[in-house]
């Protein structure tokens, strides 16, 4: 995986949290309990190092969140639904057409077209959910776009990369862009790598920011 796949795909939890709208404390004991962890675990507990998510892990959260907080389903139905869902479908959440009704879930059957309650069996017309891949990843391009006083620029924040000098409006680290430009990277083949960077950020993080080093 090239770093710009890795770093531009990951999600941190405080993005989650604001794409998502649900509290730490809900990620942390979806995560804790084995109901819905990051696609990019660690070893360590939550809190005590970075978690970080796919866009699919934001998509299945938000039609989570919708379940549980917008529809009152309860979440002992919500468990039952996704462990039935995982053997029908490994990537349930994001792939599935999911509908509600009376706190309910219910998803198309594959290969029938119609929608079936997963616990009950039985059929009913609902709104499908497909539309919330699309509104994720509007946010997201909305929450990824940069100001024009950030090019050029690098910054550091607690709450980015454990206060490690970044390009500003990234979280791409200064020092991952050094390493490159030490093995013999030169500007286009650092874009080619991190494709949202302008020639200014490269320079920025190559040439302004020496203390990074």
């Amino acid at each position: 995986m090239k770093p710009a796949e890795n770093l531009m795909a990951a999600f941190s939890v405080d993005h989650v949290q604001r794409l998502t709208q649900l509290s730490k404390s809900q990620l942390k004991y979806w995560d804790r309990t084995g109901f819905f962890s990051p696609s990019y675990p660690t070893d360590e507990p939550f809190g005590s190092s970075p978690r970080f998510y796919s866009f699919r892990d934001i998509v299945g959260l938000r039609i989570l969140g919708m379940l549980r907080v917008q529809n009152n389903v309860p979440l002992q139905h919500l468990r039952k639904v996704a462990e039935q869902l995982s053997i029908n479908q490994p990537e349930h959440w994001a792939r599935t057409k999911l509908y509600v009704l009376n706190r309910r879930v219910i998803f198309q059957e594959p290969g029938t077209g119609k929608p079936q309650e997963i616990v009950g069996g039985q059929y009913v017309i609902g709104i499908p959910l497909k539309v919330v891949i699309d509104d994720t990843r509007r946010d997201v391009d909305a929450m990824r776009q940069r100001t024009d006083d950030q090019v050029g620029h690098v910054e550091q924040s607690r709450s980015i990369a454990r206060n490690k000098p970044v390009v500003a409006g990234t979280r791409i680290p200064v020092r991952l862009v050094q390493q490159l430009h030490e093995d013999g990277y030169d500007i286009d083949r650092i874009r080619s790598e991190y494709p949202d960077l302008a020639e200014a950020d490269i320079m920025a993080a190559i040439n302004g920011y020496a203390a990074a080093a």
